[in-house]
C-alpha cells in the first residue's frame, strides 16, 4: 500500500461533502474519487476540490486498484449494495449509519470483511465527541453513582426521508451513544409512533429500551418539532449529567441532585431531594467527524476494530428492526435475540490489543 490511503467516496449530498472535507484536510489520506449520479453535485465538488475526480459510475471506484478504501454516504437502501461490492472488490469500508437495512444483511458484510480482513466501520459519529467521551468517562468512574436511566430527545422541523421513518433516520445517534456509556444491550424494546404526512413513513416515535441489569432509556424523535432538539439526560444515584450537543461550548453539566430514599423505607414518608454544585467538564473542541476519519485510516494501517466496527452497527440495526415490529403491533414489547450476530460468531474479531490505537484487533 502507498504512504497516503487513497479513497473513493460514494455520495455529493446531505453528509458527503463533509467527508470529503474531513478526509481531505488528513495528510495520510488522498480522496482520489468522489461518485454521486448527480452531475450538478460533482461539479459543485470539483470546484471545491479541484484535484479529485469525480465520477458516476460506482464501478470506477471498485474497479479501481489505487483506491485502497470506500466511503458510503448514500440513501439507506443503498448501503447493503455498495458496501458488499466494495468489500468484494477488497475495498475497507465505511458506510454511513445505520449500516444496512437488516440483521441479515448486517451480518453478510461482516461475514465478508471478516474473510478478506478488510476493515468495516459505520459513521457513528458522536462516539468520537469529546462530550460522549466524556460522559462515558464519568459514568464509568462511578461518579454519578448507579446509572438509572437516559432519556433522550432529537428533534427537528424538516429533513423527511422518502425510504425510511424517523427512528430509522435519528435513533441510530441515540442508540449508538447509550449502547456505547452503558456498555451492553438492552433485552426488550417497545416504541410507539404517528405518521402525519406520509402514511407509511412514521415522522414522530417514541421508544423505551430495558436492559437486563434493570436500566432504563428512552428516546423520542420527530421531523415535525419547531425546534431543533439535541439533548441527553443520565440520571445517576448521586449525580446527573445534561448533555445539549446545541450548546456551543458547555455541552456537558454534572448536576449535583439526585432523589433519596426516606430512611427505614417508611411508606409514608416523603423522599428527600438533594441539590449541590453544578459544573460544566472542560472538552477538546474537536469535530468529531473528524476524529472518525482519523479512526478510520488509523484501523485501515493497523487492521483493527474500531469503536463503531460492523459488530456495533449490528447490535443499532438489531434495536431498529425489534422497533419496527412494536410500531407494527401498536407498541407492544419486543425482545430481543442477541445470542446470533455478536462476537461469539465471529471469534476471528477479537484476538488481542491493539498497542497503536489500543483497540481489538482483527486476526
Amino acid at each position: 500500500m502507498t504512504e497516503k490511503l487513497n479513497i473513493g467516496i460514494v455520495g455529493a449530498g446531505y453528509w458527503g461533502p463533509n467527508l470529503i472535507r474531513n478526509f481531505s484536510s488528513l495528510p495520510q489520506c488522498h480522496v482520489k474519487t468522489v461518485c454521486d449520479l448527480d452531475k450538478d453535485k460533482l461539479e459543485q465538488i470539483k470546484d471545491l476540490f479541484p484535484q479529485i475526480d469525480t465520477t458516476t459510475d460506482y464501478r470506477d471506484l471498485t474497479e479501481d486498484t489505487e483506491i485502497h478504501a470506500i466511503a458510503i454516504a448514500s440513501p439507506v437502501r443503498t448501503h447493503f449494495p455498495l458496501a458488499k461490492e466494495s468489500l468484494l472488490a477488497g475495498k475497507h469500508t465505511l458506510t454511513e449509519k445505520p449500516m444496512a437495512s437488516s440483521p441479515a444483511e448486517c451480518r453478510e458484510l461482516i461475514e465478508i470483511s471478516e474473510s478478506r480482513n478488510l476493515l468495516l466501520m459505520v459513521d457513528h459519529t458522536f462516539i468520537y465527541s469529546s462530550a460522549v467521551r466524556m460522559i462515558k468517562e464519568i459514568v464509568a468512574s462511578g461518579d454519578i453513582g448507579e446509572l438509572i436511566y437516559i432519556s433522550s430527545k432529537r428533534l427537528n422541523l424538516g429533513l423527511f426521508q422518502k425510504d425510511i421513518n424517523v427512528t430509522w433516520d435519528l435513533a441510530p445517534h441515540d442508540l449508538s451513544i447509550i449502547l456505547y456509556v452503558m456498555g451492553t444491550a438492552p433485552v426488550s424494546v417497545n416504541c410507539q409512533g404517528k405518521a402525519h404526512f406520509n402514511p407509511e413513513i412514521e415522522d414522530v416515535t417514541n421508544m423505551s429500551l430495558e436492559f437486563p441489569n434493570g436500566g432504563f432509556a428512552t428516546i423520542h424523535n420527530s421531523w415535525i418539532d419547531p425546534n431543533k432538539v439535541r439533548t441527553m439526560t443520565f440520571v445517576g444515584s448521586k449525580k446527573m449529567i445534561v448533555y445539549d450537543d446545541m450548546e456551543p461550548l458547555e455541552k456537558i453539566k454534572v448536576y449535583d441532585k439526585r432523589v433519596e430514599p426516606p430512611p427505614h423505607h417508611d411508606p409514608f414518608a416523603e423522599f428527600h431531594y438533594s441539590y449541590g454544585d453544578v459544573y460544566s467538564p472542560y472538552l477538546n473542541q474537536v469535530e468529531p467527524l473528524r476524529s472518525l476519519c482519523r479512526k478510520f485510516l488509523e484501523c485501515t494501517q493497523c487492521q483493527c476494530r474500531s469503536e463503531t466496527s460492523g459488530l456495533e452497527a449490528l447490535q443499532v440495526v438489531q434495536i431498529l428492526e425489534a422497533a419496527t415490529l412494536s410500531l407494527k403491533s401498536q407498541g407492544c414489547n419486543v425482545g430481543i435475540n442477541w445470542e446470533a450476530g455478536l462476537s461469539d460468531d465471529f471469534p476471528g474479531l477479537i484476538k488481542k490489543e491493539c498497542s497503536r490505537c489500543n483497540w481489538r484487533t482483527l486476526g
